[in-house]
């Protein structure tokens, strides 16, 4: 089924708006959101979380930060520091939490959406393959930024 770029726009419109309110409900920090940027190129993180998007929608959901947000997170959320394969183990489980949000706003949309499991990404990576993007960074506590990236096939 071809879709039209009308409807392409409002399935990322939804995308976008469904995972930033699971973002809010997920992670106890308060934090800021910028304007959205869209994307059509290759970009490059060091640490993050990817999660496939199947179903009415195709796509991927990328979470970027450092790993001292990702650990300052778990920490709230868990009362301890967290490092090495405890805090990878931690960031597939927030990516999760926070897909699995995803999919659960957008739903109420009757947009269905499955999610695939999360793959941690570390060191040098530069992520392409897909159509088009939206990025929005959203800035934590102590000016630490988390880049959000919706990848459309």
């Amino acid at each position: 089924m071809v879709i039209s770029t009308k409807q392409r726009s409002g399935s990322i419109t939804h995308l976008l708006n469904g995972t930033l309110l699971s973002l809010k409900t997920v992670v106890p920090m308060r934090f800021e959101v910028m304007k959205p940027q869209l994307i059509e190129k290759n970009f490059r993180l060091t640490f993050g979380v990817f999660i496939g998007i199947t179903g009415d929608i195709k796509g991927k959901l990328v979470l970027s930060s450092s790993t001292e947000l990702f650990s300052s997170i778990g920490e709230l959320m868990f009362g301890m520091p967290l490092e090495g394969e405890m805090l990878n183990s931690f960031s597939g489980e927030l990516g999760n939490m926070i897909a699995g949000g995803l999919s659960t706003n957008i739903a109420e949309k009757d947009i269905n959406i499955n999610i695939t499991a999360p793959t941690i990404m570390t060191g040098d990576t530069t992520l392409s393959g897909y159509r088009k993007g939206v990025e929005v960074t959203t800035i934590f506590e102590a000016d630490k930024e988390m880049k959000l990236f919706l990848l459309m096939d």
